[in-house]
């Protein structure tokens, strides 16, 4: 697994969808060269991070260049709140259908009262949560395992 940060995805802007910035260009690399995508977010006013949803749509500029299509997809994410990132998750998974992403509907990992189960240096100490995360990691690389014998089936 590899971690891509979203820091320094700078607000998308049309004008420069033809010459992005280097971050951008980066961006879009290693998601095409990835197997499988883990979006993990945390959920603001209902919502998914702006600097999230900007990722997403230079992910898909300019026209007829989503690096996101047809990617496997799954989705998790921590939350002071009691109800951890469900309202961010359903709007993620709303713009992930519009990507044309392959989405991991379960397991769902929806981690509240995050400083419960974090400590200060932002490490994992609840055992039921790390236990929700193998399981969904589990199943993202069995469905992206999947997905792959499927399109190697349909090419032979």
């Amino acid at each position: 697994m590899e971690v891509f940060d979203l820091d320094g995805i700078p607000v998308f802007n049309q004008d420069d969808e033809t010459a992005p910035p280097q971050r951008v260009v980066e961006l879009k690399a290693r998601v095409r060269a990835a197997d499988a995508i883990l979006f993990v977010t945390p959920e603001y006013n209902n919502s998914i991070p702006g600097v999230l949803k900007n990722a997403i749509d230079w992910g898909t500029r300019p026209y007829g260049d989503n690096c996101w299509q047809g990617k496997p997809a799954a989705v998790m994410g921590a939350s002071p709140s009691p109800f951890g990132t469900v309202r961010a998750q359903i709007h993620l998974r709303q713009c992930l259908g519009t990507l044309d992403m392959l989405q991991l509907n379960k397991p769902e990992v929806l981690i509240g009262n995050a400083p419960q189960k974090f400590d200060s240096a932002g490490n994992l100490t609840d055992e039921r949560t790390r236990e929700s995360i193998r399981s969904l990691l589990a199943a993202l690389a069995n469905w992206t395992r999947r997905l792959q014998e499927k399109r190697i089936a349909a090419a032979g």
